[in-house]
């Protein structure tokens, strides 16, 4: 298997909290955690079948997408469609398995599960309101 070349990263106001998250609800496996002197979560590696992710608590001052919308219009106007906005796009092997599991879990779903000529996909957001686009390639 060749090495991941390129490793998303995203920023979380509570690191620890959204490895927890992303785990339980998309699936994820927390392979490494790292702390700074006063015990904060800085940074989380995550997986999915050989794939990484990783998350991180940049400063205090950090505000995810959300929470950001809450005092900002044009924030909120992003937000305010379904698609992805500086986000991930995760292939997995079972859309509708994952969207259900997503969805019981409590996930904000911004588009059930639908078809194009390439992939089956569904469109989530995560508790700070990073968004997420889960897809099953098509054999054709």
């Amino acid at each position: 298997m060749s090495e991941q070349r390129v490793i998303p990263m995203l920023a979380y106001e509570d690191a620890g909290r959204a490895a927890e998250w992303i785990t339980k609800v998309f699936g994820f496996r927390e392979t490494e955690r790292f702390h700074n002197g006063a015990g904060t979560v800085t940074d989380v590696v995550l997986d999915l079948d050989g794939a990484t992710v990783l998350i991180g608590h940049p400063s205090d001052a950090y505000q995810g997408p959300r929470r950001h919308a809450q005092a900002c219009a044009l924030a909120r106007q992003w937000l305010e469609t379904q698609f992805i906005v500086d986000g991930l796009v995760v292939y997995i092997g079972d859309v509708d398995t994952h969207f259900g599991h997503a969805k019981r879990a409590g996930a904000k779903i911004l588009s059930e599960p639908e078809s194009n000529e390439r992939q089956r996909q569904y469109r989530v957001e995560d508790l700070e309101g990073h968004r997420w686009m889960f897809a099953q390639k098509l054999t054709i």
